[in-house]
């Protein structure tokens, strides 16, 4: 299938709206870009970077890509900034500010607020995490990742560790997950197991999947952990948090008891669920994902704007 121009224009918001060969060229053209095929993609255009909730990583990265390119931007960092403090609703802010751009970056607390926004919007909207909900350009550059380091996607058995039930990381790399014939294991909890409509996407497309509660010795198995913060906050009991976040945490110890070539990868930024004696390992990928975070996200902005065909 040719996608050459499928993407001007185009809203992302969700993997539940992106096919395997639309997933495919958008790595396709990130390992382009990472190769240097597309300097100065994006002379001329302007994105908007809205960050209605902080953050660190995806919104450096975004700005970072966009200016490494021949880009520009301006945005706002949280919204205390905005006029959302003066009372004027995100879809009133949206249709202002898509006049003054190519393309919105938009990260918001609440869940649909990206759905919500790209309703209303006359440039594309890139989700860069919506409350609890998905965050589909980390989710693309973890398959970037992923890809780089084996090769393939297919075929590899993928533990997802931690706090599934709010971790938007863990939704859109599940829904991602499911174009692809890989065996899943989610270690987590059960207060904090995936949610069932992830779950559901996951059994309509025929992905296997095993839930338990902690490593165990099927974990050998294992090609990639996939590792979360435990939510410390989500736990009205102190005592049950304890008692569980020990078992979420990956250190030499744990490595030795697993898969010798497994990696270890994690959306950041971490608390205590890795020791820093693993970054020396050859096990740790999670610092190498977050900076593949730069051509994943020039290669989707390019694409969105018509920068990149």
């Amino acid at each position: 299938m040719d996608l050459t121009g499928h993407f001007i224009g185009r809203n992302i918001i969700s993997f539940r709206d992106l096919t395997k060969d639309e997933i495919e060229y958008i790595l396709q053209k990130a390992f382009e870009v990472k190769n240097r095929q597309h300097e100065n993609a994006l002379a001329g255009k302007v994105l908007a970077t809205l960050f209605f909730e902080p953050s660190t990583r995806t919104r450096l990265s975004f700005e970072a890509a966009i200016t490494s390119i021949g880009g520009r931007f301006f945005g706002i960092a949280d919204s205390s900034s905005s006029s959302i403090m003066k009372g004027e609703t995100l879809k009133d802010t949206i249709k202002t500010v898509s006049g003054y751009c190519d393309a919105i970056i938009m990260r918001h607390p609440y869940e649909g607020a990206a759905r919500a926004a790209a309703d209303v919007s006359s440039v594309p909207i890139i989700n860069a995490g919506d409350g609890a909900n998905q965050h589909p350009t980390q989710a693309l550059l973890d398959l970037f990742t992923i890809k780089e380091t084996f090769g393939n996607i297919d075929g590899l058995n993928i533990g997802l560790m931690g706090d599934l039930k709010y971790g938007r990381t863990v939704h859109s790399l599940s829904m991602a997950l499911a174009h692809y014939n890989v065996k899943l294991t989610l270690i987590a909890p059960k207060l904090l197991r995936m949610p069932k409509d992830v779950k559901e996407h996951l059994q309509s497309r025929n992905v296997a999947y095993d839930e338990i509660e902690c490593i165990n010795e099927e974990c050998k198995k294992l090609d990639v952990i996939y590792v979360t913060r435990i939510q410390k906050e989500r736990f009205g009991d102190l005592q049950e948090y304890e008692r569980v976040a020990g078992s979420y945490k990956i250190s030499k110890a744990t490595l030795a008891d697993l898969n010798p070539n497994v990696k270890i990868m994690h959306p950041l930024p971490r608390v205590d669920e890795i020791d820093p004696d693993v970054d020396d390992t050859p096990n740790a990928l999670y610092f190498h994902q977050a900076h593949n975070g730069i051509p994943v996200r020039q290669a989707l902005v390019s694409l969105v704007t018509g920068a990149i065909k």
